[in-house]
């Protein structure tokens, strides 16, 4: 597995996070991040270090810090709203809107039959996420997601309950099965600096995306 570099400086990468690959290396064993962060350092002497997650399942723009002082910045500039982040992804099914804007608190509930997962709820962390369809194909759409909160699993939940239509292949909030993984790319990130120019990149759509017609 090859990964893709979007953006490289002295301090950032930006890579293009195959979906399907964990972050952090699973309990169960299996490939993760960790197995390409040596060839990911590029000549410098410290490899380096996600500042954000993405799930597994979830492809595209990564942020990497170099050293921990840009680790410790880019952390500040996730709390400040200072990154803004678009993604795509494939509903299971088409919406009636075809934009509108997405208010949710979100907790976090564990079963033992179902794991842990989120779900709405009035005393959780408030959500905002705004979203457009900008394809339809095969009783599908392909939705563009702008998150202005980054909580766990946010765009998943909004789509399942804010939309009304889960993702294509969620396996927790809707059809397992249904494609091979949940079909979510984080398309665009950019990251504001002070003093610097701002961190920007684009994952291109990916394979699996076109393969259902939206290439």
């Amino acid at each position: 597995m090859t990964i893709d570099i979007l953006f490289e400086d002295g301090e950032a990468l930006v890579i293009n996070k195959p979906g399907g690959l964990s972050i952090e290396r699973p309990r169960r064993g299996g490939p993760s991040l960790e197995d390409h962060l040596e060839q990911l350092k590029l000549g410098f002497q410290r490899a380096p270090m996600p500042a954000h997650r993405l799930d597994t399942d979830t492809s595209g723009c990564l942020l990497l810090a170099r050293n921990p002082k840009s680790l410790k910045r880019f952390a500040k500039a996730f709390e400040d709203r200072a990154v803004g982040k678009t993604y795509l992804g494939i509903l299971d099914g088409i919406p009636q809107l075809k934009e509108g804007r997405i208010e949710l608190a979100l907790t976090k509930i564990s079963s033992a039959d179902k794991g842990w997962r989120m779900i709405p709820a009035r005393k959780g962390k408030p959500s905002l996420t705004d979203w457009r369809v900008v394809a339809e194909h095969g009783g599908r759409a392909l939705v563009e997601f702008s998150p202005q909160t980054g909580r766990t699993h946010q765009i998943r939940v909004h789509a399942a309950s804010g939309i009304g239509i889960p993702l294509l292949g969620d396996p927790v909030y809707g059809r397992k099965g249904s494609a091979k993984r949940t079909m979510l790319h984080a398309a665009g990130l950019t990251v504001q600096r002070e003093g610097k120019e701002d961190i920007t990149a684009q994952a291109p759509v990916p394979a699996d995306f076109a393969a259902l017609g939206f290439g």
